[in-house]
């Protein structure tokens, strides 16, 4: 039997759409008629077998559940069906369940169900055609091969006669009546189901009058499906047992694709676009499959990348790609030398994207420049707020109009003819471009505006886009090693930084999994103190020092909303504001099928001691590059000095924000003594007043480092004070200069380090159980630290090969995830992360010196 689901109303195709995108679902069905075809004998009725796949491929997917209810007996109906045990089956309409709560009969029950037995058999003794189905509860009465006449007869002595006994329920189906001495109810056995089971939402398919009670208990994104003929609550109709399989074949289908994401590409080869205030991505056929509004750390527009087409996109391709024919594969994706706008090449047609520059702050422009001498296909899907708010679309004279979203958006398209569609919730535009060489067709998605009047040519936008980042790069000092790597990871950080606050993102995206189809999924796109000065810092070297002063300036911000220092977050928001509660989007199955996809995070909760030191090693540096220290940051210095006698005796929760009991990590303890460390000698190089306590209470914790982060058994400076275990991050105690890497201490931490935490092209960050399920990849920055620790100690070789390695990971445009697989070979978490780039730009810096 050949399953098409173009045959099913396309309005049914649609729900089943939408159906399939819920979190939780339950999807039950009638047995006789609806997966069996109907047969004169009851005792022959098999289910197609195109169904029973379909059911069980159901049920071994994630989060959902799948049920057979029917009259028939629980035993029976596990016999006949054979269906696989992962398929709950309900009996006699709903009084017996196979997940483990069996009606037990009172005696009173028993005693009545034995009566009726008798009661019933008396009726139909002698009447051809007529059978009696004893249940456990119940007992049913089949005509359906008795003449007509004979078959009125039974029903109406049944009605009139035991099924009028006080303590008899009657059940009426098709040939059918069933006395049963508990209450059956297909529609109570459905909501029994939909509790346990979590269910957000539930499909029933049914041919029977019994299986109205079902179709009457649906509601919201429930979804009925009357099989057959006759009068219905079901909202849809199908006409056969044929009709179900392709139902639940396509049902799987698009259930599957939903939870594991279809083609999901490769993290490296996204790409990102940027601009003064926010980003986007683009996969390497010119699909933008992750962009917010009206900032990178806003709910998305287009979330693609974590919930597949259905939650935003916006697609341009070579025509004729989609059903089984696939559009070819691209030439190439490449950065413009210099900028952040990207071109995607196919023969005869190059699509060109960037964010505009020079528009107000509220605003996001996306431009996409499409050229050639071909036929190209674009589809426009926007979804805000992550999908969860309908959306509609109207066509103008001068392109689209979103309607439906809280902020104003329009896609400025003069000229371009778009076909609008609807998949029941939200609308997409499509059209055909026929490209003619030297007249480009120009985009402008407007976010923040409901302007569709013309505005500056796009090409003197491109070249203030296309200015503005390669100005910049001419002020930098590119080292000799990776030149080209260097500067784009330059670019890449440059492209992280908000020039409107000053805050840096740690990562341009939320929830890239450190583990496919793992639950490791964090939102990065905040601005952590730590991150965001170790990204400054590293363009400090490079020789820009804008972003560092703007940095700290946004960081002084966040000082005076604060009683003192030491209460200052690991992370704020871009604007510098407090973070709300991390949620959970579980309408998204995450990217590959990686959930929860989450929105906010937990860590700004957390006490980590370690954020001072980096904020005074960026003012050191910042120094260093001007040859003055500004006032405003010498008060910050005192402040984190301030901050780490407060508190550096406390355990934390470490750099790596474990969600677990607090510790004395080595790591914040060392960073606490590089904040006294870095503050003496800026007070000595720039004629500035020195606390005295600094320099005790300096002595002090290193001679605590030593003293108790020194395991002897390991041999190794290890994660904590409490502990063996190893952590990549204590290789600070040399790298600081808090033991000279000269140490034997040192030389063997690193040695202990490499043996447990390296493998291949990575360094793991820790090996223990820190709490969470699942594993993860090896972190790229953990990498740079033992190449730096690798040249400390003379290795040069190595330091050598494991840069090597690492600028092998990088995607075809240069960018680097936060982790990387080396069994796999692929890249995970979130894209492109700063510290990677930033470990990248200080190992070439090394490696040239």
């Amino acid at each position: 039997m050949a399953l098409t689901a173009e045959a099913l109303p396309a309005q049914l195709r649609r729900e089943i759409v939408q159906l399939a995108r819920t979190p939780r679902l339950l999807v039950a069905c009638d047995y006789d008629g609806t997966l069996a075809p109907i047969v004169a004998d009851p005792t022959q009725a098999k289910p197609l077998p195109e169904s029973v796949h379909a059911l069980r491929s159901l049920a071994a997917l994630p989060a959902t559940t799948t049920a057979v209810i029917s009259g028939r007996a629980l035993r029976d109906l596990a016999t006949l069906s054979r269906l696989p045990a992962e398929v709950y089956l309900v009996g006699s309409h709903g009084s017996e369940f196979d997940v483990g709560f069996v009606h037990e009969l009172q005696p009173e029950a028993t005693q009545l169900r034995t009566e009726l037995q008798r009661g019933v058999q008396d009726v139909v003794r002698g009447k051809d055609g007529v059978t009696l189905e004893a249940k456990p509860a119940s007992i049913a009465v089949h005509v359906r091969r008795a003449e007509p006449d004979v078959a009125h007869e039974v029903l109406e002595a049944v009605r009139n006669g035991p099924g009028k006994w006080d303590g008899v329920s009657v059940t009426e189906g098709k040939a059918v009546i069933e006395l049963s001495v508990v209450q059956t109810d297909k529609g109570n056995a459905l909501d029994t189901l939909r509790h346990q089971v979590g269910a957000t939402a539930a499909v029933f398919l049914g041919d029977d009058v019994t299986d109205e009670k079902a179709f009457a208990r649906l509601h919201g994104p429930d979804l009925g499906i009357k099989v057959g003929e006759g009068d219905t609550l079901a909202h849809y109709r199908v006409n056969d047992a044929s009709d179900v399989a392709t139902v639940l074949a396509f049902l799987m289908e698009e259930r599957r694709t939903w939870l594991y994401g279809e083609q999901a590409p490769p993290i490296e080869r996204l790409t990102m676009l940027s601009n003064e205030r926010t980003v986007a991505l683009l996969t390497p056929d010119a699909r933008v499959t992750w962009m917010c509004h009206p900032g990178p750390d806003s709910a998305a527009v287009f979330a693609d990348l974590l919930g597949g087409p259905g939650a935003g996109h916006f697609s341009v391709r070579p025509h004729g790609g989609g059903g089984t024919q696939r559009s070819p594969l691209p030439l190439g994706q490449r950065y413009v030398p210099n900028t952040m706008t990207v071109e995607t090449r196919w023969s005869r047609l190059l699509v060109t994207d960037y964010l505009a520059h020079g528009t107000d702050s509220h605003r996001t422009d996306l431009v996409r420049v499409i050229s050639g001498s071909t036929t190209a296909d674009v589809e426009f899907a926007p979804r805000p707020e992550f999908g969860q708010v309908p959306v509609r679309l109207t066509a103008e004279a001068g392109g689209l109009r979103v309607l439906g979203t809280s902020e104003p958006m329009v896609l400025y398209s003069p000229g371009v003819q778009w076909e609008i569609t609807s998949d029941g919730m939200h609308e997409s535009a499509r059209a055909v471009l026929e490209l003619t060489e030297g007249s480009p067709v120009v985009l402008e998605l407007r976010c923040g505006t409901d302007d569709l009047s013309p505005g500056e040519p796009e090409p003197e936008r491109r070249d203030l886009a296309d200015r503005y980042w390669s100005d910049w790069m001419k002020t930098l000092t590119l080292p000799e090693v990776e030149r080209d790597l260097v500067a784009r990871s330059a670019l890449t950080l440059r492209g992280l930084c908000n020039s409107d606050t000053g805050g840096i993102m740690a990562a341009a995206t939320t929830s890239l999994p450190e583990e496919i189809g793992g639950v490791r999924n964090w939102d990065y796109r905040y601005c952590w103190l730590r991150d965001g000065a170790m990204t400054a810092q590293a363009l400090v070297t490079l020789g820009s020092t804008q972003e560092a002063e703007a940095f700290l300036d946004w960081l002084h911000r966040v000082l005076e909303t604060l009683p003192g220092p030491e209460r200052l977050h690991p992370l704020y928001t871009l604007q510098g504001t407090g973070l709300g509660p991390e949620a959970v989007i579980d309408s998204l199955p995450g990217y590959a099928g990686s959930r929860p996809v989450r929105v906010g995070n937990l860590a700004d909760q957390q006490v980590q001691l370690d954020v001072f030191g980096p904020v005074v090693e960026l003012i050191a540096h910042l120094a260093q590059a001007t040859g003055r220290i500004r006032d405003v940051d010498w008060e910050l210095v005192k402040a984190m000095a301030e901050a780490v006698s407060q508190r550096w005796f406390e355990p934390d929760h470490g750099i790596w924000e474990e969600r677990d009991v607090p510790r004395h990590h080595v790591y914040s303890k060392v960073m606490c003594w590089v904040t006294l460390d870095r503050a003496i000698k800026l007070a000595a190089a720039y004629d500035r007043d020195e606390d005295p306590s600094w320099r005790p209470l300096r002595d002090q914790i290193a001679q605590d480092v030593v003293k108790n982060g020194w395991h002897p058994d390991v041999q190794a400076f290890t994660t904590a004070y409490e502990g063996s275990d190893l952590d990549a991050a204590s290789l600070h105690v040399g790298l600081s200069g808090l033991i000279d890497p000269a140490d034997e201490r040192f030389q063997a931490t690193v040695t202990a380090i490499e043996a447990e935490l390296r493998s291949g092209s990575t360094v793991y960050r820790y090996r223990r159980d820190d709490g969470l399920p699942g594993d993860e990849g090896g972190f790229h920055l953990c990498a740079a630290w033992l190449i730096e620790a690798y040249l400390l100690i003379g290795r040069r070789t190595e330091a050598e090969e494991l840069f090597q390695q690492i600028v092998d990971t990088a995607g075809p445009t240069g960018l680097l995830s936060e982790e990387y697989d080396p069994i796999a070979e692929r890249s995970l978490g979130n894209h492109p992360q700063a510290y990677s780039h930033l470990g990248l730009i200080r190992c070439a810096q090394l490696l040239s010196a």
